[in-house]
């Protein structure tokens, strides 16, 4: 009999089900992944240590929703790249257009680990200086154990799709509003 610590995450199978409930659903997924060495993204887009990635079929070549990495190509800025995510370090998945998904528990640091070649080391952002979930509705501070699902007022500043591939996208705050985290019920 497995227990409770042997069992596998529940994390890759969450986000599957969330892509899969997006595409059936005509919206558009996003991932918000915070970003260390283990992390293969262009680094130019990475803001605060962390970066939003559509995930749509329309922005990706190959997707691969596995159990331990999320990995595909895209486009950037006219460049084909490839994408490959720890599925630990996905720290939400959401709709664009609603902003209805899911946030995750923000990953432990870890052990500094050798820099991988050509990629620049980034600085391992402190959970501690992540702003609070809100609860909206109340105005209050809201639980991380909590199911939550990510808003934003004015939308996310990042690659909606093979139009937009051309142009580099917007950082978040450089226009729109930081999407927030709100309690569902």
């Amino acid at each position: 009999m497995i227990n409770a610590l042997e069992s596998t995450s529940t994390r890759p199978y969450l986000i599957r089900a969330l892509y899969e409930w997006c595409t059936d659903n005509g919206y558009t997924p996003y991932v918000a992944v915070q970003v260390d060495d283990s992390v293969q993204v262009p680094r130019e887009y990475v803001k605060n240590g962390e970066i939003v990635l559509n995930i749509s079929f329309d922005a990706t070549s190959s997707l691969k929703l596995g159990n331990d990495f999320i990995e595909f190509k895209a486009r950037f800025a006219g460049t084909a790249r490839e994408i490959s995510v720890p599925v630990g370090r996905v720290i939400a998945i959401y709709a664009r257009e609603n902003g209805q998904g899911m946030a995750f528990p923000a990953p432990a640091p870890a052990e500094p680990a050798p820099a991988m070649t050509g990629m620049p080391a980034l600085p391992v952002p402190n959970p501690a200086s992540r702003t609070p979930l809100r609860d909206t509705a109340r105005g209050g501070e809201g639980d991380a154990s909590k199911v939550v699902h990510l808003v934003s007022d004015e939308g996310v500043g990042t690659v909606t799709g093979p139009a937009d591939l051309d142009e580099p996208p917007r950082p978040p705050g450089s226009g729109g509003a930081r999407p927030s985290l709100k309690r569902i019920k």
